[in-house]
C-alpha cells in the first residue's frame, strides 16, 4: 500500500455538548447561509480552537465563556488538506462552558456528499432541486463546521430556514413552525433536541414531496416519503419498517429511541441508503415499489434496504463505533440482521440461502487476493476511510458474525447483544467490547476465535480425507490460508480457530459432530457410520472457510446433487468451493464442468443463480479465446431442461422464488442465443412496444438483454426511447444495466455517450460504463478506452467516493492479458484515485489471475468441450 497520510484526530481540549444550528438553503443559487452556537465544554485552557470544515466559509466566530465578555476570534486558518480550520483568539479561554458562535456560508454542491442538491422533474415536467444530506463518512463538515469524529457525540437543535411550499425534514420530530421575519414566503421550522449522537447521523432535506404514513405496533410514527404523486409507490416499504421496528426492538430487548422515523427517497443518491438516526435516505429504487412495473427482485432489495438502515437505528446510532477502525462491526452486523429479519417478514424469500450467493461467497472471492485486508484496518485520513466501505466491510463482516451466531447460538447471543446495547447506548464502542459482551453471555473463547477472523485477513482452506475404520469414518483434517494464485507458499502459514460441522447423509440437515478446529492438524472419529454414507463439512455453508476433499469423498458427494439429498446451500456450497478451487489451479477447471452437468435436476433459485455466476465468470474469461461458442453451447445445454421445464408463463400457486429463476434462466438462455428463447424474446418484446400486450416487470430485463444483444441500431433506439419514456427509476435502471449487451462497435459507443448525458443520473453512469464492460470484448476495450479519455470528467464527478472504485471495478476485471495489468496499473500512477487504490492493486491482480487461469486450462477447457459435442453426455 502507498505509505499513509500524516494524520491526527482532533485535539481533546475543546469538545461539544450542544449544537444548536440554524440553516438557511437557497435552491436557486445553490449556496447557504448557517448559523451556529455551540455549548462547549474547554476542558484545557487554550487561545485556539480545532474543527473540522471543508468547502465552508467563516464569517464570524466567537467565544462566550459563561457569565464573562465574549471573545472575538482574531484568525480562521483553513488546513484544507486535513479539512480542519483553526479558529485563534486573542485571550486564553479558560477550562469551564460556555458558547462557541459562528456565522458561515457554504455551497449547495453537485457531488452528492454534504450538503447537496438533487435534481427532479416535478410532474408538469419543471426541473427543481432539493437540497439534501450525505455525511457519512467525514461530510458533516461541509455543512457545518463541527468535531466531525464518531466519538465525540453531542445533541443537535436544528432549524431550516425554507420557502413555505417546501418539506423540511431532520432527523427529530417539527416542534415550531414560524414566519421568517424578513421574507412571507419562507418560514422556519424547528426541530426537537436529538438525543447524544454522532455527526455522521445528523440529516436534513428541503425539497417536494408526499408521504405515507402509519404507528408501527410500539407507538412510533413511521413514515415514507416519495416523489410527489407517487406516494402509492411508498406502501411496500412502509409495511416493511412497521413490521421491522417492532422485530428489532423484541431482538434487541431495547425500545426505538426516538419519536418517529423518516424514510425517503433521494434523486440522487451515491449509495443505496444512508441510517441517519429518524430519517433514513435512500435511492429511490432501493425504496419505491410499484405493484405493476416492480419486479420481484426489486421488492427483495427494499425489504433488505430497509431491514438494513433500521437496523442501524439501534447498532450504530444508539451505540456507535468509537473510529472508522470499527466501521466493519456497524456495516457487518446490520448486513447480517437485514437477512434475519427479511426472514421473519418474508419467509417464501428463502433469504438464508440467497446470502451465501449475495455476500458470502463474494467476500471469499475478494478476501483470497493478496491485496485483500484484514476486517479491521486502521484508517486515519477520510480518503482512507472511503476505501473500507468494501465487500470485506460488510460482506465478509456479515459472514463471520452469521458464523459467530451459529457458534454462539440464538439465545446467548440476543443476551449478548442486549447486554452491549444497554452498556453503552448513546455511546462508542470497539469491537473487543462486542466480545467481551458476547463471551460472558456464552462462556465461550469469544475474542480469541474472532480475532483470528478479524485481524488478519484471508481465511483457511480445510483439506479433508476419510478412513473407514470398522464401524466408524476417522476424517484427516488440515487448514492452509485459501489463495487465489494456488496452494500458500511460505513460511508461518496464517492459522484460525475454526468452528466446523460436519454431517453426514443418514441426516444431511443436521450437525452429527461440531468442533473447533484451533491447530493446523486434527483428527476426528465420527462414530457409526457406515460405509456407503457420505460425510460433508461445513452444514448450511455457515462456517467462512473452503473445503478441498479427498477424491474419494468428492466422488461419494456428487450424486448427492443430483438426487437432491444435499440440502440446497450445501449443494450450492460445494459447487462454490469447487470452483474456486479451480480458478486457483488446485484441481482442472474440466472437473468442475462435469460437476455442473450434474446439476440438471436443480430446482433451486439461489444454487442456479450461482452457477450462473461462475458460468459467466467462464464465459468472460473464454471470450479471449477462439472457442467462446463453444462454452455458450454449454451453457444452452446446461440451462435448456430448467427453461423448459418453467416456460414464459407463471402457473398458478408459484412464488417470490420462481419469478426469480425464470427471469434468470430466460435471461442466461437468451444471451447464449437459444434459437427457441430469443424468438420468443423478440415477440414479446415487439408486443411490449407495440403496448399490445405489457411484459410483466419480472420478465423485462431477460428480454431487454436477449434483444439487444441480437438487435441492431433500431432495437437500441427503441431501449433508449423506452428509457424516455419510463417513469420509474427501476425501469431506467432495469435498461441502462442491459444497454451494454449490444455487440457492434458504433453502438457501444452510443451507449458509451449517453452515459455520460443528461438522460442518466450520475450515479448511474456507472452501471452503464460497467454493462458495456462485462457486454463483450470489444465493449471491454472500448470501455477502458471511453474511462480513460473522460477520466476528469468521471473523476471530478465522484470526487473519490466509493462509486469511482465500483467504476474502476466493473469496467477492467474482465481482463486477461498479462500486459494488461500493467497498462491499467500505469494508467493511475499518472491520474491518481487514492480512494480507490486498493481496488486498483486487487484489478490488476484478479488480471493477472486470469491470464494464468487461462493459459492453464483453456486447452483442456476446449478439449473437453469438443469431445462432448462428440458424445453428448446422457441425462
Amino acid at each position: 500500500m502507498p505509505e499513509k497520510r500524516p494524520f491526527e484526530r482532533l485535539p481533546a481540549d475543546v469538545s461539544p455538548i450542544n449544537y444548536s444550528l440554524c440553516l438557511k438553503p437557497d435552491l436557486l443559487d445553490f449556496t447557504f447561509e448557517g448559523k451556529l452556537e455551540a455549548a462547549a465544554q474547554v476542558r484545557q485552557a487554550t487561545n485556539q480552537i480545532v474543527m473540522n470544515c471543508a468547502d465552508i466559509d467563516i464569517i464570524t466566530a466567537s467565544y462566550v465563556p459563561e457569565g464573562d465578555e465574549e471573545i472575538h476570534a482574531t484568525g480562521f486558518n483553513y488546513q484544507n488538506e486535513d479539512e480542519k480550520v483553526t479558529l485563534s483568539f486573542p485571550s486564553t479561554l479558560q477550562p469551564g462552558t460556555g458558547t462557541l458562535k459562528i456565522d458561515f456560508v457554504g455551497e449547495l454542491n453537485d457531488k452528492m456528499k454534504g450538503f447537496y442538491r438533487s435534481k427532479y422533474t416535478t410532474p408538469s415536467g419543471e426541473v427543481r432541486y432539493a437540497a439534501v444530506t450525505q455525511f457519512e463518512a467525514t461530510d458533516a463538515r461541509r455543512a457545518f463546521p463541527c468535531w466531525d469524529e464518531p466519538a465525540i457525540k453531542a445533541t443537535f437543535d436544528i432549524s431550516l430556514v425554507v420557502p413555505k411550499d417546501r418539506v423540511a425534514l431532520s432527523n427529530m420530530n417539527v416542534i415550531d413552525r414560524k414566519p421568517y421575519p424578513d421574507d412571507e414566503n419562507v418560514v422556519e421550522v424547528k426541530f426537537a433536541r436529538t438525543p447524544v449522537m454522532s455527526t455522521y447521523l445528523v440529516a436534513f432535506v428541503v425539497g417536494e414531496y408526499d408521504f405515507v404514513e402509519t404507528r408501527s405496533k410500539d407507538g412510533v410514527c413511521v413514515r415514507v416519503y416519495t416523489p410527489v404523486g407517487k406516494a402509492e409507490q411508498g406502501k411496500f416499504a412502509l409495511e416493511v419498517a412497521a413490521k421491522t421496528l417492532p422485530f428489532y426492538k423484541d431482538y434487541f430487548n431495547v425500545p426505538y429511541p426516538l419519536p418517529k422515523i423518516d424514510l425517503i427517497a433521494i434523486a440522487d443518491f451515491a449509495a443505496g441508503a444512508m441510517e441517519n438516526w429518524g430519517l433514513v435516505t435512500y435511492r429511490e429504487t432501493a425504496l419505491l415499489i410499484d405493484s405493476k412495473n416492480s419486479c420481484s427482485s426489486s421488492r427483495q432489495w427494499v425489504a433488505l434496504v430497509v431491514g438494513h438502515e433500521l437496523a442501524h437505528q439501534w447498532f450504530g446510532n444508539l451505540v456507535t463505533m468509537e473510529w472508522w477502525t470499527h466501521l466493519w462491526l456497524n456495516e457487518g452486523f446490520a448486513s447480517w440482521i437485514e437477512y434475519l429479519c427479511v426472514d421473519h417478514c418474508f419467509p417464501e424469500y428463502d433469504i438464508w440461502t440467497q446470502f451465501v450467493s449475495a455476500d458470502y461467497t463474494r467476500a471469499q472471492e475478494l478476501d483470497a487476493l493478496d491485496n485483500s485486508h484484514p476486517i479491521e484496518v486502521s484508517v486515519g485520513h477520510p480518503s482512507e476511510v472511503d476505501e473500507i466501505f468494501d465487500a470485506i466491510s460488510y460482506s465478509k463482516g456479515a459472514s463471520v458474525i452469521r458464523m459467530l451466531h451459529d457458534y454462539i447460538g440464538d439465545t446467548d447471543f440476543k443476551k449478548g447483544m442486549n447486554m452491549y446495547l444497554t452498556k453503552f447506548q448513546q455511546k462508542n464502542a470497539a469491537t473487543e467490547d462486542l466480545w467481551e459482551c458476547l463471551e460472558g453471555a456464552s462462556g465461550k473463547p469469544i475474542a480469541a476465535v474472532m480475532n483470528t477472523w478479524t485481524k488478519q485477513m484471508g481465511f483457511p482452506l480445510i483439506y479433508v480425507e476419510a478412513e473407514q475404520v470398522e464401524n466408524d469414518r476417522l476424517l484427516k483434517l488440515s487448514q492452509r490460508k485459501f489463495c487465489a494464485s494456488g496452494p500458500y507458499v511460505g513460511e508461518d502459514c496464517p492459522q484460525w480457530m475454526v468452528p466446523i460441522t460436519i454431517s453426514t447423509s443418514e441426516d444431511p440437515n443436521n450437525a452429527k459432530l461440531k468442533i473447533l478446529m484451533d491447530k493446523p492438524e486434527m483428527n476426528v472419529v465420527l462414530k457409526n457410520v457406515k460405509p456407503d454414507q457420505w460425510v460433508k463439512l461445513n452444514l448450511g455453508t455457515v462456517g467462512f472457510y473452503r473445503t478441498q476433499y479427498s477424491s474419494a469423498m468428492l466422488e461419494s458427494l456428487l450424486p448427492g446433487i443430483r438426487d437432491l439429498s444435499l440440502p440446497p446451500v450445501d449443494r450450492l456450497g460445494l459447487q462454490n468451493d469447487l470452483f474456486s478451487l479451480a480458478r486457483a489451479g488446485i484441481i482442472s477447471t474440466v472437473e468442475v464442468l462435469k460437476v455442473m452437468e450434474a446439476f440438471v435436476n436443480e430446482p433451486n433459485y439461489t444454487v442456479w443463480s450461482d452457477l450462473s455466476c461462475n458460468l459467466g465468470i467462464l464465459s468472460t474469461l473464454l471470450s479471449h479465446t477462439d472457442f467462446y461458442e463453444e462454452i455458450q453451447e454449454f451453457v444452452k445445454d446446461v440451462f435448456s431442461p430448467i427453461g423448459e421445464r418453467l416456460g414464459w408463463d407463471p402457473k398458478p400457486g408459484e412464488g417470490h422464488l420462481d419469478a426469480l429463476l425464470r427471469g434468470l434462466v430466460l435471461g442466461k438462455l437468451g444471451k447464449a442465443g437459444h434459437k427457441a428463447t430469443l424468438e420468443e424474446a423478440r415477440r414479446r418484446f415487439k408486443d411490449h412496444v407495440e403496448g399490445k400486450q405489457i411484459l410483466s416487470a419480472d420478465l423485462r430485463s431477460p428480454v431487454y438483454l436477449t434483444v439487444l444483444k441480437h438487435g441492431d441500431g433500431t432495437t437500441l433506439d427503441i431501449m433508449i426511447k423506452l428509457h424516455k419514456q419510463a417513469d420509474m427509476q427501476e425501469e431506467k435502471n432495469r435498461i441502462e444495466r442491459v444497454l451494454g449487451a449490444t455487440l457492434s462497435p458504433e453502438l457501444i459507443q452510443k451507449v458509451l455517450t449517453f452515459a455520460l448525458s443528461e438522460e442518466v443520473r450520475p450515479q448511474d453512469t456507472v452501471s452503464v460504463i460497467g454493462g458495456v464492460a462485462g457486454g463483450s470484448k470489444h465493449g471491454r476495450k472500448a470501455a477502458w478506452k471511453f474511462i480513460k479519455d473522460n477520466w476528469e470528467e468521471l473523476y471530478n464527478r465522484y470526487q473519490g467516493g466509493f462509486l469511482i472504485s465500483r467504476l474502476i471495478k466493473l469496467s477492467v476485471e474482465g481482463f486477461a492479458v498479462d500486459k494488461m495489468a500493467g497498462e491499467v496499473k500505469a494508467f493511475f500512477e499518472s491520474h491518481p484515485a487514492p480512494s480507490a487504490e486498493r481496488t486498483i492493486q486487487q484489478c490488476c491482480e484478479n488480471i493477472l489471475l486470469n491470464a494464468a487461469w487461462l493459459k492453464r486450462d483453456a486447452e483442456s477447457i476446449h478439449q473437453y468441450l469438443l469431445q462432448r459435442k462428440a458424445s453428448p453426455p446422457t441425462v
